[in-house]
């Protein structure tokens, strides 16, 4: 199924090997701008120059997509995907690598990705999305709250990303 966002010059589609390296250098200044350059981060993802490739596999689970939100100018400002989170229920899916640009903040781009994230895992099967985040990343933490995503006081099984700190859950 494909998702597509039209709103206020903002447009939503799913990734294009040609918006790997793009997505690639968002998330990684995104992190580093918060001292989260290091191991135990997305930044060091083996998938993260080939996000595109990682989204569209075969899966034996529910399913997984990631989605780029662009402007008038078909520039990538950011994205968000979700896979099954592995070691939980067939279920649970993760929401993953929510990273805007600097261009792109503030134009509610944070809000449409995780909608069309939302709808898209419901539609795969899911029943509820997860994430783990960082402290200092509290402009997220908000945007998550604000979605409805609850704080959990543990992670739901051991974080890939063992630095994150900061756990969400939201029923589908």
């Amino acid at each position: 199924m494909i998702f597509v966002l039209h709103a206020d010059a903002l447009s939503i589609r799913r990734i294009e090997s040609a918006d790997n390296g793009r997505m690639k250098s968002i998330i990684q200044h995104g992190l580093a701008s918060f001292g989260l350059d290091v191991p135990g981060t997305a930044y060091y993802d083996p998938q993260l120059g080939a996000l595109s490739d990682f989204y569209d596999a075969p899966t034996p689970e529910l399913g997984r997509a990631y989605f780029v939100v662009i402007d008038s100018d078909d520039q990538v400002l950011g994205g968000a995907g979700y896979a099954h989170f592995s070691g939980l229920g067939p279920e649970i899916a993760e929401l993953q690598k929510l990273y805007i640009s600097p261009q792109g903040q503030g134009s509610g781009a944070s809000y449409r990705l995780i909608d069309c994230v939302e709808r898209a895992a419901r539609s795969d099967g899911y029943r509820q999305l997860y994430l783990e985040t960082h402290h200092a990343l509290a402009a997220a933490m908000h945007v998550y709250e604000r979605c409805g995503f609850t704080q959990l006081a543990t992670p739901l099984a051991t974080p890939d990303h063992i630095t994150m700190d900061r756990f969400y859950l939201k029923s589908l």
